[in-house]
Order: structure tokens, then C-alpha cells, then sequence
């Protein structure tokens, strides 16, 4: 008896750690990761509070008005503080982006991979969560981010028009939450490392509302983001049009 539940054990336990060690479906986890985190059946918007500190000029606050409508990819930004700001925006529309200057009360073309008016987000860092469209899963691993279970992916550009060619990020494993994520240059420089400490649900979604981008080229220098006033009300369409930046600044 003994000669055959010993074989037996020895294979049950063999398969079942063949079975622990399957690698979940990570383009999933990336597609999951986008779908939760886009507005598709809503509207958006959300007051951004962004304090910047720079070892050099100190620490700044600016405060924007957000606006995303994710089915048609488009999004504004309007700034509401400082005084010396007030007014500038940014429309993204049919894959253009756009600033306008009150002063100049002028439009010109803008770029995803600048930063947002000397803070350390990026204009993409503002628009719909295209994970899965942007990159591949080139390698992973499993650990522990503070008392979270998760996946550490190491992803790779699929095209040339995303803000960075590499990125790594820690992914919960329990809800396919982002909560870290590293920023590198083709030659595997580290550019920047941005935090997602606090969520909010809205309607079927998660959305970050707090976030931390800190700039590794710059030591002591980083921008922290926190989201009030949130709502997934209808917005009108005449709010992503040049129209409504030029009007708000009359």
C-alpha cells in the first residue's frame, strides 16, 4: 500500500506545482488594466492639484480643470492657478494636441511626450489608459509592493510614439491595479518613477487619485497629483473645441 501512495503523493505534488507555477495571461492583465481604468460609457472630469518641488525654483502649486471623453480619445486641460498661468489649455483632438496661450490667444501643436507645463507628468499621463495598444510583455516576475501581492512586468514598446520605448510596472495581482511603474530610455536609462497610492471607483471604473511622478534625472525633484470634485457626468460636447478654451479665458 505504502509503494503506491508514495508515487502517487510525489506525482500529485510535482503537477500541482507545474499547476502554481503557469504564468497568468499577462496581455490580459494589460487589456484588463486599460478597460478598468477608461470611461468609456462616461464622461469625465476632476480637479488636479499639482504640487511640483524642484530643488532649483522651490516648491509650486498649480491647479487644472480635466476634462476626458475616452470614446473619442480627447481631453482638455485648462489652468486655473497661478495667476501668471490662468488660462493656458490643452485639447487633444483627432490624435492632435493643442496648447493655447491667453496672451498670445494663439493655438500651436504640442507633443504627448512633453511634460505638462514643468511638472513631471506628461501630457499622455492624461489621456485613456492604452497599456495593452502601446506595449508588449517582454518579461515578469512576482513580489511585494508595500502589503500588495503583484506582478512585475517589464514591457516594451510596440511603436515609436509612445512617451517612453520601456517601461516597468507593478500590477496587483488581486484587481490588475497599476501601482508603480518605471520610465526608462532606449539605452535603459531610468527617466522617471511614478506612484498610484489611491484609487476611486467610479461608475465600472478605477481611477488614480493620487498619483506621484518623481524625476530621476533631477534628484529631489517631483510633482505629486490629487484629484477632487471627480464626476462621470455628461459633458457637452462644445467643452473639447477650441471655442470653449478661447471662452473661458474672455
Amino acid at each position: 500500500m505504502k509503494k503506491t501512495l508514495v508515487p502517487l503523493f510525489v506525482l500529485l505534488s510535482i503537477a500541482l506545482s507545474l499547476f502554481a507555477e503557469t504564468p497568468p495571461d499577462f496581455e490580459e492583465i494589460l487589456v484588463k488594466m486599460d478597460f478598468q481604468s477608461t470611461f468609456e460609457a462616461y464622461d469625465f472630469s476632476a480637479v488636479m492639484t499639482m504640487i511640483t518641488e524642484d530643488p532649483e525654483k522651490g516648491v509650486e502649486k498649480m491647479v487644472v480643470h480635466s476634462f476626458r471623453r475616452d470614446r473619442e480619445d480627447k481631453f482638455v486641460m485648462i489652468i486655473k492657478e497661478p495667476e501668471v498661468q490662468k488660462g493656458q489649455g490643452y485639447l487633444r483632438y483627432e490624435d492632435n494636441l493643442w496648447f493655447y496661450d491667453p496672451e498670445s490667444r494663439k493655438f500651436s501643436h504640442s507633443s504627448m511626450k512633453e511634460n505638462f507645463s514643468d511638472t513631471d507628468a506628461k501630457n499622455s499621463d492624461f489621456r485613456m489608459s492604452t497599456y495593452a495598444g502601446d506595449y508588449s510583455v517582454a518579461g515578469w516576475t512576482q513580489g511585494k509592493l508595500g502589503s500588495y501581492q503583484v506582478y512585475i512586468l517589464d514591457l516594451a514598446a510596440k511603436h515609436d510614439e509612445v512617451t517612453y520605448p520601456e517601461k516597468k510596472v507593478w500590477v496587483t495581482k488581486e484587481n490588475s491595479l497599476l501601482l508603480k511603474a518605471e520610465d526608462y530610455s532606449l539605452t535603459g536609462r531610468l527617466m522617471r518613477t511614478s506612484f498610484y497610492p489611491s484609487y476611486a471607483k467610479l461608475g465600472d471604473s478605477m481611477t488614480p487619485v493620487k498619483l506621484i511622478f518623481i524625476d530621476e534625472l533631477v534628484e529631489g525633484k517631483k510633482t505629486q497629483i490629487s484629484l477632487t470634485g471627480l464626476s462621470i457626468s455628461p459633458l457637452p460636447d462644445s467643452i473639447f473645441t477650441k471655442a470653449y478654451i478661447e471662452r473661458v479665458n474672455r
